[in-house]
């Protein structure tokens, strides 16, 4: 399951995704992973939490954040919950190819529960990727 926080940089949505992540920790039987670009969550997040910096991996697009995700999941069965802080950041402003990505990301992600924190408007996305709001 996708599902996407939309808005405007600086309207909450990391503040969001963190109650998110610590809510999740209360509950989960599972793995909790986080990835964001600079690893400034680093104190705000629960020492349960997988804190995966984008940098670190070269994570430079949507290609490679597919492919990563995909070879974490490959290798780890344990994971629950994905949250991505700032998806933007890693891949770029195409707003079509992130559509792609999370159309495909969804393949592959029917048990794992994925949360994007995206920063834009929701009409500035594809048809296809409102699908996931």
């Amino acid at each position: 399951m996708i599902k996407l926080i939309t808005g405007k940089k600086g309207s909450g949505k990391t503040k969001v995704l963190v109650d998110m992540i610590s809510e999740s920790c209360k509950s989960a039987t599972g793995n909790i992973v986080c990835i964001e670009k600079g690893m400034k969550l680093t104190y705000d997040l629960p020492h349960k939490v997988r804190l995966v910096d984008a940098e670190e991996y070269k994570i430079n697009s949507f290609d490679t954040f597919y492919g990563f995700t995909a070879g974490m999941l490959a290798g780890n069965y344990d994971i629950q919950e994905i949250f991505v802080d700032g998806i933007l950041k890693m891949g770029g402003k195409d707003y079509a190819a992130f559509s792609d990505m999370i159309d495909k990301l969804n393949s592959i992600t029917a048990n794992v529960k994925v949360i994007f924190t995206v920063s834009c408007d929701e009409s500035d996305l594809p048809a296809s990727a409102k699908a996931y709001l």
